[in-house]
């Protein structure tokens, strides 16, 4: 196994422009200025080649916590054998980590995955680092054909917003967007990162051209915001803010239109929405009209643009500290259980 450099590994990202946005160089970066270290390794196997870029973060008593997001890279028509977890193990042992946390850049194409199909060394786990189920929007086709496919309500929104005077702008105003969103965590109860973290991340991925902040405005003023960022042939909606006025104008709506249409022309053919219940589509048919804790307003949202529901093949473990990692899953279950 190989260790690589940032340009390295970008340089070998460019012949995989499949990889996920999580597994850039750029996203290696702007984790390492926040307590991880990024580590990009490469595998060759029978002339067949595994990136991966694993994060560490320190924890008390020297151990460290690996985090593999969304990965690893290949074009090979299968996951990795044997013999690159191998050498994933003695890279993580090196760094005297507990226990390896997997979230593969795969889809479950069914519900009965089990843990006798997982790659040997591995186990399940209750804790998941990204949303295990979004929705995924095609941007397949003409607009006119992306607008068809959402919901009536969804449609009449965008252009009520735009008929109202709502205009949609690109912006560098982190500050702007920095206080929108601790407008929206406060009224809805969920925590957001550091004006630092967006400044770094909009600033490192504005600068490799795959991201884009967008302010819907009215009147001259900021009523709402989103940043989208993009890798390859698929964009993701990661970050999202509105103030608490003004929010009859539908603002929110236009704004991820017109994310969609920058997407679209960026080449992209996904627009990931990241972040739904984690329910199989009917029961969260059947249950969004009578639910809004948690995330199911955001569902209620996000479902109206016309996407496909779809569940990752996350997380996956994969422990070299029994003891210590007992004592950390119960933890987790002991914090979960409170919250």
């Amino acid at each position: 196994m190989n260790l690589l450099s940032l340009s390295e590994w970008n340089e070998f990202l460019s012949d995989h422009p499949e990889a996920h946005l999580l597994q850039t160089g750029e996203w290696g970066e702007l984790k390492s200025h926040f307590g991880w270290e990024p580590v990009r390794v490469l595998f060759e196997d029978n002339n067949l080649t595994w990136g991966t870029q694993i994060l560490f973060r320190q924890l008390p008593l020297g151990f460290t916590f690996a985090y593999l997001p969304k990965g690893p890279v290949s074009s090979a028509p299968h996951f990795p054998g044997s013999s690159f977890w191998n050498e994933v193990d003695q890279l993580c042992r090196k760094k005297s980590a507990i226990f390896l946390k997997m979230e593969p850049d795969e889809w479950m194409v069914s519900a009965g995955w089990q843990e006798g199909e997982l790659p040997v060394g591995f186990r399940l786990s209750p804790q998941s680092i990204q949303p295990p189920r979004t929705i995924v929007i095609d941007l397949g086709g003409s607009q006119e054909e992306i607008l068809a496919r959402m919901k009536q309500k969804t449609r009449y929104n965008i252009r009520l917003s735009e008929k109202k005077g709502v205009r949609v702008v690109a912006s560098d105003n982190i500050a702007m967007f920095y206080k929108l969103m601790e407008t929206t965590g406060q009224r809805d109860q969920f925590g957001i990162h550091s004006m630092a973290y967006y400044q770094k991340a909009f600033d490192l991925f504005q600068q490799a051209g795959q991201c884009r902040l967008l302010m819907a405005e009215f009147q001259g003023e900021p009523i709402a915001a989103v940043m989208v960022f993009t890798a390859g042939n698929r964009s993701w909606y990661l970050y999202g803010a509105s103030a608490s006025h003004h929010r009859q104008l539908m603002p929110t709506y236009l704004l991820q239109w017109e994310a969609m249409k920058w997407a679209q022309s960026e080449g992209c053919l996904q627009y990931d929405l990241y972040g739904v219940p984690d329910h199989d589509e009917n029961y969260l048919e059947e249950n969004f009209p009578k639910r809004s804790e948690g995330l199911w307003g955001i569902y209620r949202f996000k479902r109206g643009f016309g996407g496909k529901v779809s569940r990752s093949l996350g997380p996956w473990d994969r422990v070299y500290n029994s003891l210590v990692y007992q004592i950390y899953m119960r933890w987790i279950n002991r914090f979960a259980g409170e919250n």
